[in-house]
């Protein structure tokens, strides 16, 4: 997909302040420090819009960016990150939940893990809410450029059996540095919006 326009429309904690249009919605979910706001700078092509930040647990919204005016890209909070209060990630949580089983805009949710680790216990909580709601769930390995070609399939095959990946799902080899994967990624959500 070329991407023409691409903003931030809104920063919501609850539905009310979700956005009115009718536009179908990709979600973004990971655990903090995965790559969230460099797989979004990467796939919109601009340097910047999502802030990426060298401190994980900076996004504490539902960030809602709207592309070429036809789609949303909806950043959740990342998960699995120790500094911030129980309290405060019960919160996340519910925000989380609420939005991904009430709204109806929603296509599919983007789970990206890095690919050189394991999927965490949160990892794979994530993609069992997912299937159990069943939401569909695109898997997206980040930092491939981070581990040489040839050990991807090695990590790939943990992170799928990890998962215990259905075989419907869409998954994608991405590098925020190298572009890898970012057409392939493109081309999944345009068959989810369509």
């Amino acid at each position: 997909m070329k991407v023409t326009s691409s903003e931030i429309v809104i920063s919501a904690v609850k539905p009310a302040q979700y956005p009115a249009e009718n536009l179908p919605e990709i979600a973004l979910a990971g655990r903090s420090n995965v790559g969230k706001s460099s797989f979004i700078n990467k796939m919109l092509a601009r340097k910047s819009l999502a802030r990426t930040s060298s401190k994980p647990g900076k996004t504490q919204t539902l960030n809602f960016y709207i592309i070429n005016e036809v789609l949303h890209f909806v950043d959740v909070p990342g998960y699995g990150y120790a500094k911030v209060s129980k309290k405060e990630r019960e919160i996340w949580g519910k925000m989380i939940e609420t939005y991904m089983t009430t709204r109806e805009q929603l296509r599919a949710v983007v789970l990206l893990i890095d690919v050189r680790h394991p999927p965490t216990k949160d990892d794979v909580l994530m993609y069992g809410f997912l299937k159990h709601y069943d939401i569909p769930a695109i898997i997206v390995a980040t930092k491939v450029d981070k581990i040489p070609k040839s050990k991807w399939q090695k990590h790939v095959k943990v992170i799928k059996d990890t998962l215990n990946m259905e075989k419907t799902d869409s998954f994608v080899l991405f590098s925020s540095e190298t572009g890898q994967g970012k057409d392939e990624a493109w081309k999944i959500i345009k068959e989810y919006t369509a």
